[in-house]
């Protein structure tokens, strides 16, 4: 288009061997370009714009990204970190039971095996301050005081939940 105008520009301004009505007509055509032109560099130049907006967004959020990224590995780091404690404590957890289940008779921890699988889980819960920690539920008196008769290597249940219950010093017995 540029080169258009300026032939078309060149040709006017020579003016040799162009009638009046083909100069006015060339002039108009100049004209005409020029306008075309100022509107198709108006155009390159919005382009231009959001070409640079369009850029600037990718660094922010190529930015977020990488500091999204940066979250992501340290929280897996934490995550795995966890893990392996988790995993070092239940080892732990595992061989002390052991060594406790070693010795505690085997129709005690028959009757614990069958109670735990029974309650989902819990088969023995802490009696503290009168109330059985398995199902939170307040001894009544007179199992509290069946209890209190009992021998301290009895082994007692409550009544209601049927778990075995663990006295200790904080028992309220």
């Amino acid at each position: 288009m540029r080169q258009r105008a300026a032939r078309d520009q060149q040709r006017l301004d020579s003016g040799a061997g162009i009638s009046a009505r083909d100069l006015a007509n060339l002039q108009s055509e100049v004209v005409s370009l020029a306008k075309r032109q100022g509107d198709l560099e108006d155009v390159v130049l919005e382009v231009m714009e959001r070409l640079e907006a369009a850029q600037e967004r990718v660094t922010e959020l190529t930015e977020r990204v990488s500091a999204l990224e940066a979250k992501l590995t340290d929280a897996t780091a934490r995550r795995d970190a966890a893990t392996n404690e988790i995993d070092t404590d239940v080892a732990k957890i595992a061989k002390d039971r052991e060594l406790i289940v070693a010795s505690v008779p085997a129709d005690l921890i028959a009757l614990y095996e069958k109670i735990r699988v029974k309650q989902g889980g819990v088969g023995a819960a802490r009696l503290y301050q009168r109330r059985c920690e398995g199902c939170r539920l307040e001894l009544d008196m007179a199992e509290v005081n069946e209890i209190k008769a009992a021998k301290r290597d009895q082994v007692v249940r409550h009544e209601n939940c049927g778990r075995i219950l663990v006295r200790t010093a904080d028992s309220g017995i």
